[in-house]
């Protein structure tokens, strides 16, 4: 499907996220409103507990949201079937696979599931789509390992490679970079961007790694503990909002580099 450069990926509108009970509420955030563009890098940064992963189950129907509404391709994500919702959304969590004895190859190929026939027999269409994920990742040489042998920075990888498979507009990953050293951290971040850039898919990933994040992402969704604000890079550091994540006593964002700093 081709799509207009500035068409509409994903929005809310007066989102609240939480948890409810039969005997109590919990809203984590409300009054979110935002909206993902087809073709755009998104980092969604927070501090630790704000709700950032909250945030992405709610926006991948893993859970119901508190109130207000949220689109994908213009239609109501409540009224969306899982079918169709894994045709346009494609998920990389933080947990291991279920089975790490499958070869990059198996793992890959789960992600075309919602194309394949009622005994996943994959058509010559389902290998090209494999192939091609594969190569866009530079993991083409390790499809016929077995998942256990793999680093952690090489089996993101084959994570990231599974949801390219499963051809979606919108990628969504809750924390890609964790327990990947500095030099796979920024590896995996423009390995994202190159995917942007070449697939022209919108990619929304929760990091920790905020200065990366700041450098490379086309727009950033930030958490504070009072709202949810997204914009460009620029314009949240003119808008003072990095200065908002955390207690200024111990640590402040520097808006000249761009990073944040430990107080002396």
């Amino acid at each position: 499907m081709i799509l207009d450069k500035r068409h509409t990926i994903l929005k809310t509108e007066d989102l609240s996220i939480g948890y409810s009970s039969k005997k109590q509420q919990t809203i984590i955030a409300s009054n979110i409103n935002i909206t993902l563009n087809q073709g755009e890098l998104i980092g969604l940064v927070g501090s630790n507990g704000i709700g950032k992963s909250t945030l992405l189950r709610t926006l991948t129907k893993v859970q119901p949201p508190i109130g207000g509404s949220i689109f994908i391709n213009n239609k109501s994500l409540l009224e969306t079937t899982q079918i169709e919702l894994s045709k346009n959304l494609s998920v990389v969590l933080t947990e291991q696979p279920a089975s790490k004895n499958l070869t990059v190859f198996e793992l890959v190929a789960l992600g075309r599931q919602p194309y394949t026939n009622w005994i996943g027999r994959l058509s010559d269409s389902d290998y090209s789509s494999i192939e091609n994920a594969l190569i866009q990742t530079n993991i083409l040489q390790l499809k016929n390992k077995k998942c256990f042998e793999l680093s952690d920075g090489q089996l993101q990888k084959v994570m990231i490679a599974r949801a390219l498979a499963q051809d979606t507009n919108l990628i969504i990953l809750d924390e890609p970079t964790t327990h990947l050293d500095m030099y796979h951290k920024a590896y995996i971040f423009k390995l994202l961007k190159k995917l942007v850039k070449h697939t022209k898919k919108t990619i929304l990933f929760s990091t920790h790694d905020i200065d990366l994040a700041i450098q490379l992402c086309d727009k950033m969704l930030v958490m504070t503990n009072t709202k949810v604000v997204m914009d460009t890079p620029c314009q949240l550091i003119s808008k003072r909002i990095f200065n908002q994540l955390f207690p200024e006593d111990l640590i402040a964002f520097d808006e000249h580099t761009g990073r944040f700093k430990v107080k002396q």
